[in-house]
């Protein structure tokens, strides 16, 4: 097998290699694998888990930017995120791990700092003292009005209306596959 030339994938840090093996050029691993018999896209569990991975790490740089531009240096993409899942209701810790991929630890931190920022204001349980319910301060659903108004600046920029259907029907299937995973899980295959 001869080794053809290395193609930067959208100038990501990420490339696709393609390789010559006499039967035509084959994608290398970062591209789903195509059916013998269809032609059709193939895509393991696998390879849509490291998609995911990577979107969210570029993601996370996208807000990294956007906080950059809006001034804000008191916290990251993760407490951003925490705020996002937060939204406009109240919420407890416990419901605020089931929404967000946190551990128990991390949502701890995350929680103080926010706190400490003021992007948050916690109100502790009258009937327990250890349990607390979270809700954005003003601080902080400033900052997440601000940045649902870069989103939408970005979709008109970047999304034509057939990508922003794309983006609704990727997730629909990305929750359906997220419950099945989480079944699967907990009761087996």
């Amino acid at each position: 097998m001869t080794q053809g030339l290395l193609y930067p994938s959208l100038g990501l840090e990420d490339a696709v290699l393609l390789s010559s093996r006499g039967d035509g050029l084959h994608i290398a691993p970062d591209q789903p694998r195509r059916d013998q018999i269809s032609d059709a896209p193939q895509a393991t569990c696998f390879d849509l888990a490291r998609l995911l991975d990577r979107s969210s790490r570029r993601f996370s740089g996208l807000i990294s930017a956007e906080l950059t531009r809006l001034g804000i240096d008191d916290i990251g993409p993760s407490q951003v995120m925490v705020l996002l899942a937060v939204g406009d209701t109240e919420v407890s810790v416990g419901e605020l791990l089931d929404r967000g991929n946190y551990v128990g630890s991390n949502i701890s931190y995350y929680l103080k700092q926010l706190g400490d920022g003021d992007y948050i204001d916690r109100v502790t349980s009258q009937r327990d003292k250890r349990s607390a319910r979270i809700r954005l301060s003003e601080k902080g659903r400033q900052l997440c009005a601000d940045l649902r108004v870069a989103a939408k600046a970005f979709e008109r920029a970047f999304c034509v209306e057939q990508d922003l259907r794309d983006l609704a029907t990727a997730f629909q299937a990305l929750h359906r596959l997220e419950l099945m995973w989480a079944n699967a899980a907990r009761y087996g295959v």
